[in-house]
């Protein structure tokens, strides 16, 4: 008799993966506050060390505020109106994707998210989904662990933050589906050996991870 097939681990990005995300609405936001007609420099392939720092806890947000009015001629913004700007990118959770994950988990998968992210936007996201959906815990009650950047010290694409993961998992590489809608981390989870689902727009989560994962080979027999 065959051995039962194995489940794969799954680790998810969060923003354009769970979250619907669109970065241009904080970019537009930030130019009408700034008097000079200037943007940030953030966007979802590359970010200037202000965005690194916040993004690993190095940088608090009142730290983070200050750099943005003494970096971006942001001098005359309110903390409030800096917040409202860098949140706007922020969208919203479709229902069917939590209900996706909560069925991920009854079936068995082990499921982690790995975000780049920063206290500012944990904040909201949390309270959104605890407002929405009565998830007191945020997006960690539909999830067995989450890592945040800001909370481990580290950023993908970096390597480490990977590696940390599997760590504290106790994952295997080939194991573990990592699902992101950023190609440079999806590069550096392939160098690792970790499979990977690039879900760019307009791909969803729903649409695409049933038939990645029934196309998933088995890690004992490789089939």
């Amino acid at each position: 008799m065959s051995a039962p097939h194995r489940l794969p681990n799954l680790l998810f990005d969060f923003g354009g993966v769970i979250i619907n995300i669109d970065y241009n609405r904080t970019l537009e936001a930030m130019r009408a506050l700034s008097r000079a007609g200037s943007t940030i420099e953030f966007t979802q392939a590359a970010q200037a060390a202000l965005f690194d720092d916040l993004e690993t806890g190095r940088l608090t947000p009142a730290g983070f505020r200050q750099g943005l009015r003494t970096h971006y001629d942001l001098h005359h913004a309110t903390d409030a109106e800096l917040d409202a700007a860098w949140n706007a990118m922020l969208l919203d959770v479709p229902l069917q994707r939590l209900e996706y994950l909560q069925e991920l988990r009854r079936q068995g998968y082990q499921t982690a998210l790995l975000s780049n992210t920063n206290s500012i936007h944990i904040a909201v996201i949390n309270e959104m989904l605890r407002r929405e959906y009565a998830l007191d815990k945020g997006i960690a009650d539909v999830l067995d662990r989450v890592f945040y950047s800001q909370e481990v010290g580290m950023r993908k694409p970096g390597p480490e933050i990977f590696e940390h993961v599997l760590r504290e998992m106790n994952w295997r590489p080939e194991e573990t589906l990592f699902i992101e809608d950023s190609i440079q981390h999806i590069h550096t989870a392939e160098r690792l050996g970790i499979r990977t689902l690039f879900l760019p727009p307009p791909a969803t989560l729903t649409e695409a991870l049933p038939a990645a994962l029934r196309a998933f080979p088995d890690p004992v027999s490789g089939r």
